[in-house]
């Protein structure tokens, strides 16, 4: 398993969470993560150096250039291609105040707390979280999962988790199937780019590229420890695996 990329400090949340080409319907989607949108925000708005963007992220100067192209890359693959952008997920954490000396403004962050990777949270808040099941752990590949085990988060813990059937669905109808249930959140091993923006449009938040005992995953997720790929996909359908083997032909891990 690819050891977990460095969380990403993010100063300031997207006001919008997404934008279309006018006067299409329906249009093909791509997910920009809040820490992408942070890097154009720093670089070309701020007009920050991608030193000075490193700093206030608290990652790599390399790090930024990887991050801000591939922003770049999608923020362009929208406009010429006629695509929606959606802006969601990602690896972050929202500033607690340690970065205003890099951004120079007074942070109004300094009273939130930090409940997991992605996500700020209240304690008081119910979530649902749908985990692809199999025999007690997370099932390698989303789209190929019979089962997910749903669980009821009250007040950051655990209330009550069930086994659902998919009863055969596949990839398109997977998304519907969670919307229905009323779940926001999905942990998932491998899964691929028309299935992850089912997802998204349906407002569900991904945590992918996950393994292991799914009990053990819902836990970390709600301690802020989970260790997921923001950038996981799979290829099934185009016999393109760049992951490990299992009977599935997905290790659960699955890495661009």
């Amino acid at each position: 398993m690819a050891r977990p990329s460095r969380c990403r400090r993010i100063c300031i949340e997207p006001k919008y969470d997404g934008f279309a080409p006018c006067g299409l319907k329906n249009a093909e989607q791509v997910v920009l993560t809040v820490d992408e949108f942070e890097a154009i925000r720093l670089i070309d708005c701020d007009k920050k150096t991608h030193e000075q963007c490193g700093v206030q992220m608290d990652i790599s100067r390399t790090t930024v250039t990887e991050v801000y192209e591939r922003a770049r890359e999608k923020i362009a693959d929208c406009i010429i291609n006629g695509k929606a952008l959606h802006i969601a997920g990602g690896n972050y954490v929202l500033c607690d105040g340690s970065a205003r000396e890099y951004c120079g403004k007074i942070c109004n962050k300094m009273n939130f707390s930090v409940t997991n990777r992605t996500d700020i949270r209240k304690e008081t808040e119910i979530m649902k979280i749908a985990v692809t099941y199999e025999n007690g752990n997370v099932f390698a590949h989303f789209g190929h999962t019979e089962q997910f085990k749903i669980y009821d988060i009250d007040g950051g813990k655990i209330a009550d988790s069930k086994i659902v059937n998919t009863n055969g669905n596949g990839h398109g109808a997977l998304a519907g199937m969670l919307s229905e249930l009323k779940v926001d959140t999905v942990i998932c091993g491998g899964i691929g780019a028309g299935a992850q923006n089912a997802l998204a449009e349906a407002g569900i938040k991904l945590y992918g590229g996950v393994s292991g005992s799914e009990d053990n995953a819902v836990n970390a997720l709600l301690e802020g420890t989970l260790a997921y790929n923001p950038d996981v996909h799979c290829n099934h359908h185009g016999h393109e695996h760049l992951c490990g083997e299992d009977k599935h032909g997905c290790g659960g891990v699955c890495h661009e």
